[in-house]
């Protein structure tokens, strides 16, 4: 059979995974040979941050190459337009098959009102609709509810979909439908309710770890390689190029690692990140407040859906599990690999491995995500392995690289290696110079977002910041807030000496925030294009 020479592309997308942990990353003693066997023939990279470190609008800015403030969704509970065009949309128009299996979270899986507005602010705006198109097809009740709903094909340019919505064992979408053809009466093995004990885990207590009865052959990570693998030899039915994203909803809390994968490694024989109890240098109030708002109660203590300050044993845990999502992902992807290697595919598919954003783990004490942007939050991993660039021809491509980039250059570089342009308004830039060996940076800042949607840490109103950063520092800035953040990456990688209020550090503070207003400036949204002079 004559292929297609444009190539295929295969992505994978784990959700909350830290880019340390990898062992291909230099973790110490979390194993992942399949993730680390891409690594070796291709390129990591060592700089690699969102737009933003909330999980819907970060996928968002993945998929259209655009920052939340451009492409709209800008907070979780929004929707992605669907007057935003996908890179996903791009390749399908150019005559490639599309597909994905797993995580999409492009909109709401809850259909609970928000946080924000109150009522009655909001009743004001519901007249005002979204682009034309259908909404609210993610919404876990719905699929559980009613066994023949179904997603609008294609889906953001997905022309196939096997869709799981949630986290941890209590996933909906085909998941959910195809376990319950599975297992009688399977809802019974879902749940903390029908967990096996762990009567001595902390984070059991706190219901944000529990040990699933869903056996590890039934569990959505296997589920979805096995998908992703079905769809695979669709691909290899035909002569079409394909892009296929693998996307997992592990290892994002609560953690629930099925089978073996639970004690594969051990509380006890973990290490607490060094900046546990690291004295902290003009900690910014929202750490002093996670802290506090801990020992207030800490027999009682039940966290939300944010950060929130932990025990050293809660913390071991945490990474415990952790890591056992990750291999558990990590099994899954070597299965999808093999299954690209059987299907004779490999020799033309670039693949990928990202993340949507981090998580705190232990950093400073605090677990989980929002309302800070430390390295742990906004640095995931991002790794390009290229057929075209893992032979004896490429000795110039780079295997490792800490130039700066971040997600929204994903979308730009797949089109770029398809040979097709990016949409107007598209922000990112081609990684295909740095991963080439072509050059060694493409910009000297990267510009985070973050939106929220809750009251955080006691400040009176929701939490909107903006972060720049560079090869050498991190300046961040609260809407409202006469604090901020400033840290000398270098000489302080683990960022506990925050140099806002030094005397000594006033000039730079100062060229770091034009430098901000300048960034936001350069990355304000310029699509549509004006359609008449005036």
């Amino acid at each position: 059979m004559v292929r297609s020479a444009r190539p295929n592309f295969l992505l994978f997308i784990t959700d909350q995974h830290r880019a340390d942990h990898l062992g291909c990353a230099g973790h110490p003693w979390l194993r992942t040979p399949h993730i680390d066997a891409l690594a070796a023939r291709g390129c990591r990279f060592t700089d690699f941050h969102v737009a933003t470190p909330i999980c819907q609008p970060n996928r968002a800015s993945l998929m259209t190459g655009r920052l939340p403030s451009a492409h709209g969704l800008q907070l979780n509970g929004r929707e992605l337009s669907h007057g935003e065009r996908t890179f996903v949309q791009g390749l399908r128009d150019a005559g490639y098959r599309t597909a994905l299996a797993g995580k999409s979270h492009l909109q709401n899986i809850t259909a609970v009102p928000p946080f924000w507005p109150q009522a009655a602010e909001r009743l004001a705006h519901e007249s005002k609709a979204l682009f034309p198109g259908r909404y609210g097809q993610e919404v876990a009740r719905r699929w559980d509810e009613d066994d023949d709903f179904e997603l609008e094909l294609p889906y953001y340019g997905f022309e196939q979909v096997a869709l799981t919505m949630g986290h941890a064992d209590e996933q909906s979408g085909h998941w959910r439908r195809w376990l319950r053809r599975q297992v009688p009466d399977a809802d019974r093995l879902i749940g903390p309710d029908n967990a096996l004990p762990t009567p001595d885990w902390a984070l059991t207590r706190l219901r944000q770890a529990w040990r699933t009865r869903v056996p590890e052959d039934l569990y959505p990570t296997a589920y979805i390689a096995e998908q992703s693998c079905k769809m695979l030899r669709g691909f290899a039915a035909g002569d079409a190029p394909f892009f296929l994203q693998c996307s997992f909803p592990d290892p994002h809390h609560p953690f629930t690692p099925p089978g073996r994968y639970w004690d594969l490694y051990r509380p006890d024989e973990v290490d607490l990140p060094h900046s546990f109890d690291a004295e902290l240098v003009d900690a910014p109030p929202p750490v002093a407040f996670l802290h506090a708002q801990r020992a207030k109660r800490p027999d009682h203590f039940k966290p939300g859906h944010g950060a929130f300050a932990v025990t050293h044993q809660e913390a071991r845990e945490a990474l415990a599990l952790n890591c056992g999502s990750i291999a558990c992902i990590d099994d899954a992807i070597g299965q999808v690999m093999a299954e690209l290697d059987r299907l004779g595919l490999a020799d033309n598919t670039v693949l990928m491995f990202t993340s949507d954003h981090g998580d705190l783990l232990g950093d400073r004490g605090l677990m989980f995500k929002g309302g800070l942007h430390y390295g742990g939050l906004t640095r995931v991993p991002f790794i390009w392995s290229d057929p075209m660039t893992s032979g004896a021809s490429a000795s110039h491509a780079p295997r490792e690289t800490s130039a700066l980039a971040q997600t929204i250059d994903i979308a730009a570089t797949v089109l770029a290696r398809a040979g097709l342009q990016p949409a107007h308004g598209m922000q990112g830039q081609s990684l295909l110079p740095l991963v080439s060996g072509q050059a060694n940076a493409l910009r000297s800042s990267v510009l985070i977002e973050e939106e929220g949607q809750r009251l955080d840490f006691g400040l009176g109103q929701r939490i909107r910041m903006r972060t720049l950063r560079t090869g050498d520092h991190r300046i961040s800035i609260y809407d409202g807030q006469p604090w901020g953040e400033l840290c000398d990456l270098r000489a302080d990688p683990l960022e506990l000496r925050n140099l806002w209020n030094d005397p000594a550090s006033q000039a730079l503070r100062s060229q770091l925030m034009a430098e901000l207003a300048y960034a936001m400036l350069r990355q304000s949204n310029t699509s549509p294009y004006p359609l008449a002079s005036a």
